[in-house]
């Protein structure tokens, strides 16, 4: 699966600016484009998060953003987690979560990841060991629980 995609994660102050403008541009086409979510997506948390882009063809495929302890919650946590349209269906989507999961814990340690996830991709992020950790609730007009690895 992964000889087809090239991962890199990488903290704010080293991505180039075109890879910078490659996650914008993709977290824009899916989140707010393809979602018809306005939400103010520059949310001061980029430059405290290592960013993990999956690459097909020099294309950003997939991407997420892994947040230390205690910037979005308490435990580290995997955000702003999205997948190209082009891509969808090819497993950049699953490469990116077993990779941004291990990246975690080299980087912060083994412990406890959580996450606000998309309510229709709870079946997804269980099948990385995810459990429900919240009832549902509205973000941007779309439903999300919060989701945790022990």
């Amino acid at each position: 699966m992964s000889d087809r995609f090239v991962t890199d994660c990488k903290p704010f102050n080293t991505l180039t600016p075109h890879e910078l403008y490659a996650i914008i541009q993709l977290r824009n086409e899916v989140f707010v484009v393809e979602q018809q979510c306005v939400f103010q997506d520059a949310d001061n948390k980029d430059a405290d998060a290592h960013h993990l882009m999956v690459f097909h063809n020099q294309q950003l495929a997939a991407y997420a953003r892994l947040l230390p302890p205690g910037i979005a919650y308490e435990e580290m946590s995997i955000g702003r987690v999205v997948s190209s349209p082009s891509c969808r269906g090819m497993g950049a989507g699953r490469l990116l979560m077993q990779t941004a999961i291990e990246s975690c814990y080299t980087l912060f340690g083994k412990a406890p990841i959580r996450i606000g996830a998309q309510l229709y991709l709870k079946k997804f992020y269980r099948s990385f060991g995810f459990v429900q950790d919240s009832d549902v609730y509205l973000e941007d007009g779309i439903e999300h629980i919060e989701m945790r690895i022990p």
